[in-house]
């Protein structure tokens, strides 16, 4: 009923043995771990896809991000202004490898201890917005955004092309000295 969009929510693991069915338009992904996201990737750029939007949040004790991005896939691939995605801005985030299983999953209770009190709530406001923003006006200006609640600030992700090729090559820069990005 949510201003007369028909649609349903379907919670579940999502992996290639689990794969969403065909009329999926968004794939709203909150995980804790690298190699998640990695599976979540595989699986909204597969072939076979023909999902439409993929929405990341995560969040680590006091900071957080949430983007709206259009998977490159069967589906999207000849958009013109396709929006990125975060692996697309920052593939560092879906790389397995740099996970550090040491950490308490965020659904733990360990972890409660160790995040503000409302990071969980602010970074899916903040989704909330922009997913809302979408369904009324049909349009973005921007397509996530990255919060903090250290400083105050929530720096929004334009829609702009230039934009992420900064992003990208501020990623490569670092990536040549060997610095971990995410």
């Amino acid at each position: 009923m949510f201003w007369g969009v028909n649609w349903e929510a379907v919670p579940e693991h999502l992996g290639n043995r689990n794969k969403p069915t065909n009329d999926t338009d968004f794939v709203i992904a909150c995980v804790d771990s690298r190699a998640a996201r990695a599976t979540i990737q595989e699986v909204v750029t597969a072939s076979w896809s023909t999902i439409r939007y993929s929405l990341d949040i995560g969040n680590n004790a006091d900071t957080g991000q949430f983007v709206l991005g259009q998977p490159l896939n069967s589906l999207n691939r000849h958009k013109a202004l396709r929006l990125r995605t975060i692996v697309d801005l920052y593939p560092e985030i879906a790389n397995g490898a740099l996970d550090d299983d040491s950490q308490p999953s965020c659904s733990a209770a360990e972890s409660l201890n160790r995040q503000h009190a409302f990071i969980n709530q602010t970074v899916a406001n903040h989704a909330l917005a922009l997913l809302s923003r979408l369904f009324r006006f049909g349009r973005l200006q921007y397509h996530g955004g990255f919060v903090s609640l250290a400083s105050g600030a929530v720096v929004p992700l334009r829609i702009d092309p230039k934009v992420w090729a900064r992003i990208r090559a501020r990623n490569n820069r670092l990536r040549s000295t060997g610095a971990t990005l995410v």
